[in-house]
């Protein structure tokens, strides 16, 4: 028996999420339906598609090879539905956009708030997570990444570059004697990532300049910059964020200067989908002018 797309459908949710609840949620279907309609598909197939573990629903190999199957054929689907949305005047729809947290908050929100405004009939998500966003399993649309991935069908595009510097809070640089040298940072109380979770080379930064050690850490920005506002001490942080926190002082931007880049990354086989097309031109255009408009306030 050939599978149905709803039988792909519901395989595919179960699939990415490893979790009958989890699916079912996402899909608006009863788990024990979600089961039993995996359990008919594995019977019509004969093979087992999912283990149970500890972690949840795992593929077996049979459900491996169904996957890549199921991945073209939901592409195929969606660039029918992209074709016709995307001759419409505005944008409909649900379309999810994967990022890390420093771009999930403090660009995107302006810049989807823009778009939402132009297209109201669009419901735009947001995923940030502290991690590579995995297309290959559909957990976004698209995604917006500091570096160019090297693996896998993706298109990828640069969308531009961002400066980064180290700050402190204001009461934090009155309260101590003023740092003149990368070398005097090593007397200061540095923040930043963890380092054993640092997802992308590129979040390195503190490495880059020489300081290997890190008093307060996060595997978040905000977390990051909330507790340099507090006056704790010293991180490394994006300029566009820095009019969010009117707190916080560039230091030693003489001797410490970085640049890092945005990329956004989408599934190839979402090349010829109008809708998405349209959609990633107006948020590459909007991160654009937000990260401009932002850094040439902080500059002020």
């Amino acid at each position: 028996m050939t599978p149905n797309w709803d039988d792909m459908r519901i395989f595919l949710a179960v699939a990415r999420e490893e979790s009958l609840s989890s699916a079912g949620r996402i899909l608006k279907i009863d788990p024990a339906t979600v089961g039993r309609r995996i359990a008919r598909l594995e019977a019509s197939l004969d093979t087992t598609l999912f283990t149970k573990s500890q972690q949840g629903y795992v593929l077996t190999a049979s459900g491996e090879r169904l996957l890549d199957h199921g991945l073209h054929a939901e592409e195929a689907m969606r660039a029918a539905a992209g074709a016709v949305a995307g001759s419409a005047k505005s944008l409909s729809g649900q379309i999810r956009i994967g990022a890390p947290d420093g771009s999930a908050n403090y660009l995107l929100p302006q810049v989807c708030a823009k778009i939402s405004d132009a297209n109201p009939d669009l419901d735009i998500q947001i995923l940030a997570l502290p991690r590579i966003i995995n297309l290959s399993r559909r957990e976004a649309d698209m995604a917006v990444t500091v570096s160019a991935p090297t693996a896998g069908k993706l298109l990828i595009k640069k969308i531009s570059d961002y400066r980064l510097h180290l700050v402190a809070a204001q009461d934090y640089l009155d309260r101590h004697v003023p740092v003149r040298s990368v070398e005097e940072l090593k007397g200061h109380r540095l923040i930043g990532y963890i380092p054993d979770m640092i997802f992308d080379r590129e979040l390195d930064y503190l490495s880059d300049i020489g300081i290997d050690r890190v008093v307060l850490a996060s595997n978040s920005v905000s977390v990051q910059l909330r507790q340099v506002s507090l006056g704790t001490g010293v991180c490394v942080a994006h300029d566009f964020t820095l009019p969010f926190h009117p707190t916080l002082r560039k230091i030693l931007t003489d001797q410490v200067s970085l640049t890092r880049s945005f990329y956004l990354v989408r599934h190839q086989g979402d090349q010829r989908n109008e809708r998405l097309n349209r959609f990633a031109g107006a948020l590459m255009q909007g991160i654009r002018e937000e990260i401009a408009r932002l850094e040439a306030e902080a500059d002020a």
